[in-house]
């Protein structure tokens, strides 16, 4: 059970948050050090590490979005300023956290609470020069002055969204002022190269000069991605596409329609689903980022069975060959190695996935999509349907072939598209 706390120091804090919120300075406020014992807290989950929150409009109206960051999850709720302030309040007066620190232009302000409940506001001036080394929620300055480095980067480089987008905002990317938020610089980078690669299959594609199209993207998250595909088509296009995001969690799905709602977006929606079970009317581009395994197999089938003229996929999670993976001679020595075969393994699967794709009626890259200091998800599967399918029985046989040497008895996506007779016997 926590001390009970100094409460003038925590109202002082509180205070200060209200007061920057009010003039439009506040950048974000973070939480660290959870101490437990809040069963509105510990409801969330277990392992919580901090709890960042920063300033959006949802329909007009201040609030807090607060993002609750666990080891394996990240959790967005968003709630009114003042009954976001309020909670707070509640929190670090029971001594539920032992750091809160509050970010605005050239200063933070720090609430510290020991061990016996004392607790003390520190408030310094952060010189611009010397943001580089100031530590942000609670990481090394190194970490902050990467992302500093990215983020001057980013500004210099021509983009093609602007981080005027509202969007952005109501994302947590860029704070009311419209500034990219330093500790969002590598999600911005993403954002901006998945765009580009779009881009160039959309203008190689028989999509290149369509007006209407459908964009589906599964597991859409927080949907990132499904915003900026909408905002590009149809602000920098001009075009008039359906985006549909199609996420399994209620909570996300939620968040992603409230923003609809509260942009009034058009030609945009947000549904519950499994690409498993969900089958779509029409299907010109298929997204599935960071699916799952076998989800990755079911997303493309679905993508080649709907006729979608352009397949974007960055696989993860590759769980399926490497049990059922030999190892052949001359590899036998090299793949003895846990690591090696884990890579032989990734390469297999994404490999004949590609192959597959090819024998399907596609041209298909498999690519770098973004550095590895960015993302360790960093392989891309872009495949653009071609004019004429062509021969594809040299490239099934070579599929068998690879199978044979390495003795594979099953791969999802050669089963599935054999199931719905669109590859040769």
């Amino acid at each position: 059970m926590s001390a009970p706390v100094t409460q003038a120091a925590v109202q002082r804090f509180v205070a200060q948050c209200r007061e920057a919120l009010a003039a439009g300075r506040c950048e974000r406020v973070v939480l660290v050090s959870y101490q437990g014992g809040q069963s509105d807290i510990d409801a969330l989950g277990q392992g919580l590490q901090r709890v960042t929150l920063r300033p959006v409009m949802l329909k007009g109206v201040p609030h807090l979005s607060a993002v609750w960051r666990f080891p394996t999850k990240d959790i967005t709720k968003n709630a009114p300023v003042a009954a976001q302030l309020d909670a707070i309040g509640r929190w670090l007066d029971a001594g539920a956290f032992r750091n809160a620190h509050l970010h605005t232009p050239g200063q933070e302000v720090q609430l510290a609470i020991s061990r016996k409940g004392k607790a003390s506001v520190r408030v310094g001036a952060v010189q611009p020069d010397a943001a580089k080394s100031r530590p942000s929620d609670g990481e090394p300055g190194a970490a902050v002055e990467a992302e500093a480095s990215a983020a001057a980067h980013n500004r210099e480089k021509h983009r093609l969204l602007s981080l005027s987008r509202p969007f952005l905002r109501e994302l947590g990317v860029t704070d009311a002022q419209g500034r990219l938020i330093p500790a969002m610089s590598r999600k911005w980078k993403q954002i901006n190269k998945f765009i580009e690669v779009l881009s160039a299959a959309l203008a190689r594609s028989r999509l290149a000069d369509r007006d209407r199209l459908h964009v589906v993207d599964f597991g859409s998250g927080k949907g990132y991605l499904t915003f900026a595909v909408h905002d590009w088509l149809t602000h920098s296009l001009g075009r008039h596409p359906q985006v549909t995001g199609v996420e399994l969690r209620a909570d996300l799905v939620a968040l992603c329609q409230g923003v609809i709602d509260a942009l009034g977006l058009q030609g945009m929606a947000y549904e519950q689903g499994d690409v498993r079970q969900y089958t779509p009317e029409t299907l010109d581009v298929m997204i599935a980022l960071h699916a799952c395994d076998v989800a990755t197999d079911y997303a493309i089938h679905l993508g080649i069975r709907a006729g979608a003229e352009i397949i974007l996929c960055s696989p993860c999670c590759h769980k399926e060959i490497r049990p059922q993976l030999l190892s052949p001679h001359p590899l036998r020595p090299i793949l003895r190695h846990g690591i090696h075969q884990a890579q032989e393994a990734e390469m297999l699967t994404d490999g004949l996935r590609a192959l597959l794709l090819d024998a399907a009626g596609y041209d298909t890259q498999v690519f770098e999509f973004i550095s590895l200091e960015h993302t360790n998800k960093n392989k891309m599967i872009l495949a653009v349907r071609r004019e004429q399918r062509g021969a594809s029985d040299e490239i099934v046989r070579q599929i068998q072939d690879i199978k044979a040497f390495y003795g594979l008895q099953n791969q999802c996506l050669e089963a599935l598209l054999r199931a719905d007779g669109l590859l040769p016997a």
